[in-house]
């Protein structure tokens, strides 16, 4: 009987340690708000004039989202990872991003002493690495984020991803990433092909993400470099036509430094025919390759700690076009001026308010918009 009954014993507490090993978490943002959004000016789409409305602002201030995150120990420092994440709009209830899980879906391990690597569709390293750095903002926000001068920041996220981290050495830490194809199924490479026939590997769109990142004490620094490749081919509706090939690209540098009463950011960077990413000028202007389009991009931001639970921001971002491919003699830098206040009531939620003017949205000279939001968002 004792024996039977040691038995038992030792088996929970095996059990109990192996659980103890894996862990599996279940977490998300749940963020909306009441605003206030105008866009005026003549080269408004569909005519020109005016467009405003007023209420329920889907997340506002960060994107809603739930996700499952585990990690599993394997011994001698080695961990398998891995992340679902969904998108959702908590006015509708629908989804986002098209997908079950369109915000990551990443498996992958992780050594103490090489780093982590991972695989699926997940953030680019730049996303990562630049937006915490150059905006005090960071990448949240349609209007008011980074990514309105600095596209490739813009929380890019790409599918058929690998990506790799350094651990930290010193204060630095190396993220590279290559996607073989941005969105969608990888497409066959095929050989033997008729005189005249399209190769649908060509449909891929082929893109890589470096970042390279430092932080010690109050100083933290990045530098990032990113590249997509259009081959000469478009799937639309199922069928594979000819398109335009070339590469886009995009730099940028950025650092911020915090002196205690207030935390100041600054960058500067430059994309090369055609958008990485989405925002304000390149939904207007149009995504995707342009060449012969070169674009500098400057941000400078500051925050400052209100009381004990408040946090004042502010920040100026533009988007200089220095060569524009395009039949228009207008095209003006777009400038963005965003002030925010985030309220902390406690570690898991936080009331805020906004408000974000921008000019000469997609380098048009007489487009203008506005927005304004106070809101609520919890963290579970």
């Amino acid at each position: 009987m004792k024996k039977c009954v040691l038995a038992v014993l030792a088996m929970q507490a095996l059990a109990t340690t192996a659980y103890a090993q894996t862990s599996v978490t279940l977490y998300g943002i749940v963020d909306t708000g009441l605003g206030y959004e105008q866009w005026k000016g003549d080269d408004l789409a569909g005519g020109g004039g005016k467009k405003s409305r007023f209420g329920l602002v889907d997340q506002g201030w960060l994107g809603n989202r739930w996700g499952l995150k585990g990690s599993e120990d394997l011994g001698n420092g080695l961990k398998a990872n891995f992340v679902l994440e969904s998108g959702f709009d908590l006015g509708t209830g629908s989804g986002r991003q098209g997908r079950l899980f369109g915000r990551q879906a990443i498996v992958g391990l992780q050594g103490d002493s090489w780093g982590r690597l991972d695989m699926g569709r997940q953030v680019t390293v730049t996303s990562q690495y630049f937006s915490p750095v150059a905006s005090p903002f960071g990448g949240n926000g349609y209007q008011f984020g980074i990514g309105t001068a600095f596209t490739a920041s813009n929380t890019v996220r790409y599918d058929n991803m690998l990506a790799y981290q350094t651990p930290d050495f010193a204060g630095f830490q190396l993220g590279v990433g290559y996607s073989f194809n941005t969105n969608g199924n990888q497409q066959w490479n095929r050989s033997g092909l008729p005189d005249g026939a399209i190769n649908s590997d060509e449909a891929n769109v082929k893109a890589y993400s470096v970042a390279l990142r430092y932080g010690q004490g109050p100083l933290k620094a990045v530098a990032t470099f990113d590249q997509a490749r259009w081959g000469d081919a478009r799937e639309r509706n199922g069928v594979l036509v000819a398109g335009q090939s070339g590469n886009v690209s995009a730099w940028g540098i950025a650092a911020s430094y915090d002196f205690g009463p207030v935390k100041l950011h600054a960058g500067f960077g430059q994309g090369r025919d055609g958008f990485i990413g989405g925002s304000l000028q390149a939904e207007q202007f149009g995504g995707g390759l342009h060449k012969g389009l070169k674009v500098n991009a400057y941000t400078l931001g500051a925050s400052a700690p209100v009381g004990k639970a408040g946090s004042l921001m502010g920040s100026w971002t533009m988007a200089d076009p220095r060569s524009v491919p395009r039949a228009t003699d207008d095209d003006k830098s777009q400038h963005v001026f965003s002030l925010g206040y985030l309220h902390k009531l406690s570690k898991r939620t936080s009331l805020y308010a906004l408000g974000s003017y921008a000019r000469n949205v997609g380098f048009y000279n007489d487009l203008k918009s506005t927005m304004v939001t106070a809101g609520i968002n919890h963290r579970f």
